[in-house]
């Protein structure tokens, strides 16, 4: 007797349902549980017997807005274990899986194999100059934000965080997805190089309300986004005060 198999954990694989119970020849595999939407709209056909550490890592990948992943996963191989059919006549088997097309290869995105550490290759004096650089950029721009404050004593707003040690890739709208489940947030800005356009690797992130704002300080801080483990305070002049004993 055949087991029902229910929609309710990861690795499930699912023949595609076109509709009036026409199936495509593709299929997908579940990533994680409570999926009850899927009941009576695909088949289950077979599940992941092993390598569910390798759904665990696919179901971390950072997406963009669509839901694509940043860093391209490709399916580069498969071995048939057992074929209960017989071949068809006239059957050519490949002795190599197909190679990506130059679309595939072409699209923008982060390859599997790209390595995303810019300071490989490079000696420590090197990555030091460059680590000083980077810096005096970044307090060149905060020192432009602090001289629009009106006075030196005046407190600045505490629903905003300030988040570095970004990943050079992460933009605007992608951060302020991660961090909207905390609250709405009324900006969400990563500070650029004016010259260059390239991220400065922090941001300031402004939430309608002071708890949502410290719900993701909480939360968020050391979190890995984009392969790299930020951090997340509250903007530098904020975090003095409550150091000081004068935050409320």
């Amino acid at each position: 007797m055949v087991p029902k198999l229910k929609h309710k954990k990861p690795g499930l694989v699912y023949m595609v349902n076109c509709g009036n119970n026409i199936f495509r020849p593709q299929f997908f595999i579940t990533l994680r549980s409570d999926l009850q939407s899927l009941e009576r709209e695909h088949c289950v056909f077979g599940e992941v017997a092993e390598g569910m550490d390798v759904l665990r890592k696919l179901n971390e990948a950072i997406c963009d807005s669509d839901d694509r992943p940043y860093r391209d996963i490709r399916i580069t191989h498969t071995v048939i274990l057992e074929d209960p059919f017989d071949d068809p006549e006239g059957l050519q088997v490949p002795d190599r899986s197909p190679e990506p097309t130059r679309e595939m290869i072409m699209n923008a995105r982060i390859a599997p194999d790209e390595e995303l550490d810019e300071t490989k290759g490079m000696s420590a004096a090197e990555i030091e100059e460059q680590e000083k650089a980077r810096e005096a950029r970044a307090q060149a721009a905060i020192l432009e934000i602090v001289g629009d404050i009106p006075g030196a004593e005046m407190a600045p707003p505490e629903n905003v965080l300030f988040v570095c040690k970004l990943n050079p890739v992460t933009n605007d709208e992608d951060l302020e997805i991660i961090f909207s489940r905390f609250g709405k947030i009324k900006s969400c800005e990563i500070i650029k190089d004016k010259t260059t356009g390239a991220s400065l690797q922090y941001a300031f992130i402004e939430y309608e309300d002071r708890k949502a704002c410290e719900d993701a300080y909480f939360k968020m801080d050391n979190v890995l986004i984009d392969d790299r483990r930020i951090h997340v305070d509250f903007s530098q002049s904020v975090a003095t005060l409550r150091r000081k004993g004068k935050g409320k």
